[in-house]
């Protein structure tokens, strides 16, 4: 190795001076560095300086100045047209539009901020319920603390089936086997003895003893293991809608502002009133609440999916969740119920199954059987009580050298010694004549083909010889709900994929069960390496090979997070909205490259913080009513974009028409203001509206939403046009009445488009409208009218001129009614949509 690359690899691989390598200290130098009690604990005041020193016990998330995310809401295509609107107030010195105009930019802003911090607090106190636990010795009792609160030095009490809090030290004369697999990958558990490391993270799978906490929070193997997280993409299908619906606003306002101003210039009116229209249309063109009333729109649905025990953890997966098309589901515990149960015994030389599952059981401890999850299997099958006759005189537990579980038991006056452990070991164990091998081998290997696994279970008299009773099938059974929720998910238009780590006779004998089909694969059947030396045709060929695979295999079998990975890659490289299941620090990357990374009941801290969506219950049932909650969320966002482009082109194209063809501004600046925030008030309510649930995942279809937008704000342009031509050319009108006339017909017309956009048929059709939003609507409506009638900041109409407008706005939103049901039904022959 040469100088320079040795310097670089000693760069690489030395440790930070300030962290001791406890790996390799002696226990006793452990305590004394950490200056730790290993039987009072730490005393109070040396956890207060501790956590003063090192800090909290938990993974560093981003953290985000409160007031530049204030100041973020004004940044961005839409606030930048308010504040356009702003300043050509100013210049036009309107300072009453300004104060106006400039109120409505901060309500916007400061509305759109608090409701995503509110939905930032309630996300933040609902992981708070989630926050693990510790058992720790302090002041020389035992105790149970947040597992965040643990410092350097804490003396911690780990059991069986616990997740590690923090890297520890195994104290004197302790042994522990740790599940290191969400950690390494590893699926085998690695023995610990006293002296050894135990990392964050991993889990107790055998054991339980004390040890030493060496490192907390960003001093962990486990928190350098999450920094690979960042490098995956994160994308957004409801970002990128909403920028394109305020770019195309954008696009409309420019044109028909640029259109204004070269008209009056070529008329040689005066600058200041080019400028003060310049501002009406600007503002005309601002859909003012599109951030607010989408945001609480997801919040609401966010608050409403954790009551059904599913927290999300973003608010904009809630628009990807709408259109969740494959589905990346782990079997165990999610479409199992990670509970092994015992199948029909294989008789070999035993002559009876309840004897052999009694003799099985002898060799578990009943008072410990809910920490071995074979012990347990094993009791459940049987009726303990015929147990309490049996006296087990010495009991040797599941040992990794010996590997097999052994106990001596007298039963009256007879001596025996029973074993329980891989078929194989027990084979060995009895060394039987051959044809009993050949039996047992043939078994094993078709319960191995069917997707079982195996135990053998042997028994020896006192002075005799070992006897080969029989194995014992194992396997995870599938939820009672599995096979409903899959139906119920593909009748929705979600394809469910099963991924797992066992073999692949495991997910088969598994998807029979639950209505899916039997075609399990192993991952590494369909990710082959390339040939570098193979032709772009024939790699072109072998990528659509795989392709087609993709797209008919049921589930993947001895997957490793690698592989999860990848397969999410390949969904998306095919426009797959993907959703994946995880719950190991090594699942983070894949869940973060997830359009929904789904972190499963019991998931690390990794797991949830790269997820979108963090379950509290077991099952596939939660994921799927997310899902149907995340769908109804979506049609009211496409509710509101759709009426909130309509409005926009409406209002814009009559006020351009207006002075272009007649030279004539049918409404004033303070009438805009007012349109603007009577349109805004009941908006608000939409997250609470009443709405079909789509049979199948939806997506943003600008292409289908602007369509049906143009062709509603047209008709209500020509509806406007009629009712102005009539009151100018028939029933000669002063001017001012003309333009308070119009403002209502504005204010009911655009009113009621909300009916027509909230579904595709008749506007009395169900689902009604919320009593939320009617109320609202009408409120506002009525307001409104209160303004015209009685001339409040406006001239007045009177009450029969209000009249004349409710009944023409009446008539025209039954006739569009019509007009956009034929609409929908040109678009869907001719396929303009995706949903």
């Amino acid at each position: 190795m040469s100088d320079h690359n040795k310097q670089n690899h000693d760069k690489k691989n030395k440790r930070d001076p300030k962290k001791p390598e406890y790996e390799k200290l002696s226990i006793a130098k452990t305590l004394k560095k950490l200056s730790a009690n290993e039987d009072q604990g730490l005393s109070e005041k040396e956890i207060g300086e501790r956590q003063r020193k090192y800090g909290k016990n938990t993974l560093e998330e981003e953290k985000h100045n409160p007031f530049i995310e204030f100041l973020s809401h004004f940044w961005g295509p839409i606030p930048w047209m308010i504040e356009v609107a702003v300043i050509l107030s100013a210049v036009a010195q309107r300072w009453e539009d300004f104060a106006v105009i400039l109120v409505m930019l901060l309500i916007n802003g400061g509305v759109g901020y608090w409701h995503e911090h509110k939905a930032s607090n309630a996300i933040r106190a609902l992981k708070e319920k989630l926050a693990p636990e510790a058992r720790v010795i302090r002041n020389g009792k035992s105790q149970k603390i947040p597992s965040g609160e643990l410092v350097p030095g804490d003396i911690i009490i780990i059991r069986m089936g616990d997740v590690i809090p923090a890297d520890a030290k195994l104290l004197e004369d302790q042994q522990v086997s740790a599940d290191e697999s969400s950690l390494t990958g590893e699926s085998l558990p690695v023995n610990k003895n006293s002296g050894d490391m135990l990392y964050s993270g991993t889990t107790v799978k055998r054991g339980e003893g004390r040890a030493v906490v060496t490192g907390t929070g960003k001093n962990t193997r486990f928190a350098e293991t999450v920094k690979m997280v960042k490098r995956a993409e994160e994308k957004s299908h409801f970002q990128k809608a909403v920028l394109k619906i305020g770019y195309h606003l954008i696009g409309i306002t420019t044109v028909l502002v640029l259109v204004i101003i070269g008209a009056g210039l070529l008329r040689e009116d005066p600058l200041w009133e080019i400028l003060i229209f310049a501002m009406v249309l600007t503002i005309a063109g601002i859909p003012q609440a599109l951030p607010a009333v989408l945001s609480v729109t997801m919040t609401v649905g966010a608050k409403r999916l954790a009551r059904k025990k599913a927290i999300v953890s973003r608010l904009s997966s809630m628009e990807e969740m709408a259109g969740l098309e494959v589905l990346c589901c782990d079997k165990t515990g999610t479409l199992t119920k990670n509970q092994l149960e015992v199948q029909d015994p294989v008789l070999i030389e035993a002559d009876d199954k309840d004897r052999l599952i009694r003799t099985a059981a002898l060799t578990a401890s009943p008072d410990r059987s809910g920490e071995d999850p074979i012990d347990r299997a094993i009791l459940d099958k049987i009726n303990r009580s015929t147990l309490k006759h049996y006296n087990v005189t010495n009991f040797n537990p599941f040992d990794p050298t010996r590997k097999r579980a052994e106990a001596e038991v007298e039963y009256g006056k007879e001596k025996f010694t029973a074993a329980k452990g891989a078929p194989q070991v027990i084979l060995d164990l009895v060394n039987p004549a051959d044809d009993i091998r050949k039996k047992v081998l043939k078994k094993v290997e078709k319960l191995g083909q069917d997707g079982y696994r195996s135990l053998g279970v042997a028994k020896k008299k006192k002075g005799g010889k070992w006897k080969y009773l029989g194995i014992l099938p194992l396997l995870d059974p599938p939820r009672e709900d599995s096979a409903e929720v899959i139906r119920n998910a593909m009748d929705r238009g979600i394809d469910v994929r099963m991924v797992t780590g066992d073999h692949a006779a495991i997910g088969k004998q598994v998807a029979g069960q639950i209505n899916l089909k039997k075609d399990i694969v192993p991952a590494n059947d369909l990710f082959v390496e390339e040939d570098e030396n193979a032709g772009k045709k024939e790699k072109q060929k072998r990528k659509e090979k795989r392709r087609e695979r993709f797209g008919s295999v049921a589930g993947f079998a001895e997957v490793t997070p690698e592989h999860k990975f990848n397969i999410i890659k390949e969904f998306q490289s095919n426009d797959r909205i993907v959703g994946m299941t995880g719950d190991g620090v090594n699942d983070a990357p894949a869940l973060k490259q997830a359009d929904i990374g789904i972190a499963v009941s019991g998931s690390t801290d990794a797991a949830r913080s790269a997820s979108d969506l963090v379950l509290t219950e077991s099952g596939l049932g939660v994921i799927i009513d997310a899902v149907v909650e995340a769908r109804r969320i979506f049609e009211r966002m496409i509710s509101y974009a759709t009426f909130r482009i309509t409005e926009t082109m409406r209002v814009l194209l009559f006020m351009t028409l207006s002075i272009l063809a007649f030279n004539f501004y049918p409404v004033t600046p303070i009438m805009i203001v007012l349109l603007a925030i009577l349109n805004d008030i009941p908006i608000m309510t939409i997250a609470s509206d009443n709405v079909r649930t789509p049979s199948k995942p939806v997506r943003w279809n600008m292409k289908r939403v602007l369509t049906i937008a143009t062709v509603l704000s047209v008709t209500g342009v020509i509806s406007s046009f009629l009712l102005y031509w009539y009151l100018r050319e028939y029933a000669h009108y002063p001017a001012n009445t003309i333009k308070s006339m119009i403002f209502l017909k504005l204010l009911v017309a655009g009113h009621m488009t909300i009916f027509l956009t909230r579904n595709t048929g008749a506007i009395w059709q169900k689902p009604y409208p919320s009593l939320a939003l009617f109320l609202s609507l009408e409120g506002t409506q009525v307001t409104g009218t209160l303004f015209a009638v009685y001339g409040i900041l406006i001239p007045p109409v009177g009450w029969a001129n209000a009249g004349i407008v409710w009944g023409y706005a009446l008539i025209w939103i039954l006739l569009l009614s019509g007009l956009k049901i034929l609409t929908y039904k040109v678009m869907d022959r001719m396929k303009f949509y995706d949903r």
